[in-house]
Parts: structure tokens; C-alpha cells; sequence
């Protein structure tokens, strides 16, 4: 019951913050919303196994936002350098790198986020190493 409600706070949250209405409506969706979420999670979905809310671990989540954001956005101006500099070197090509996480939610938010950088594309994940 701790993890729903600890889970149902931070999503209801995140989704104020990301919608910025406190429209009877939104509010409504959000606590729908964020029931369902925090449901999956508290269950203990064998993804989510290894995901811990403690204050270290929020704090650790915002960090990597940031970076995240940071990185993203210098990917991104380096794709459209390269789109209107064609001139600029380009090497495609699949590479396997080993990644050392042992949690299983740790490779999932890793693939997830090269595949969100625009240029890369996780193709598959096996073990500790990720086909990018």
C-alpha cells in the first residue's frame, strides 16, 4: 500500500506539472491516470522489480532528466548540422556495447533513451549488451 501511494503522489505530480490546468476534467483523468500507473508499479511488474522510490533514487531520476535533456539537445543540433552540412562525415553501421547494468529496468531506460536521441536506434538487447 506504501508503494501505491508513494507511486500515485509522484505520478499525480509529474502529471500537474506536465499538464498545467487544474481543470475538474484534467484533475479527474490525472487521478484515473495515475491509479492505473501507480497500480502497475506497486504490483511489482518483473520489470519493475528492481525499482526502488526512495529519496535517493528521485533524486537520481531528476539528475538524469537533466543530463538527458542536456544530451538530447546536443544530438540534436549535431543531426541538423549534418542535414544542412552534407559535406560532414557519416558512418552507419550497428555496434554492440556492453553495458554493465544488471538491473533489467536500468537496460530498458538506457535502450529507450539512445533510441529517443535522434541519429541512434536500439535494434536489440541481449544480456548486458545493447545493439545500437
Amino acid at each position: 500500500m506504501k508503494n501505491f501511494i508513494i507511486s500515485a503522489l509522484l505520478v499525480f505530480a509529474a502529471w500537474l506539472m506536465l499538464n498545467g490546468s487544474l481543470n475538474q476534467s484534467v484533475l479527474l483523468i490525472g487521478l484515473v491516470v495515475t491509479a492505473v500507473i501507480a497500480l502497475f508499479f506497486s504490483t511489482r511488474h518483473p520489470v519493475f522489480k528492481d525499482v526502488k522510490l526512495s529519496p535517493k533514487a528521485i533524486a537520481a531520476m531528476v539528475a538524469y532528466v537533466f543530463v538527458f535533456s542536456w544530451e538530447l539537445l546536443k544530438a540534436n543540433l549535431d543531426v541538423a548540422l549534418r542535414v544542412l552540412a552534407p559535406s560532414l562525415p557519416v558512418n552507419p553501421g550497428i555496434v554492440e556495447i556492453k553495458t554493465g547494468l544488471k538491473s533489467e529496468i536500468g537496460r530498458l531506460a538506457l535502450a529507450n533513451s539512445i533510441t529517443l536521441t535522434p541519429g541512434t536506434l536500439t535494434v536489440d538487447v541481449k544480456d548486458d549488451s545493447l545493439f545500437i
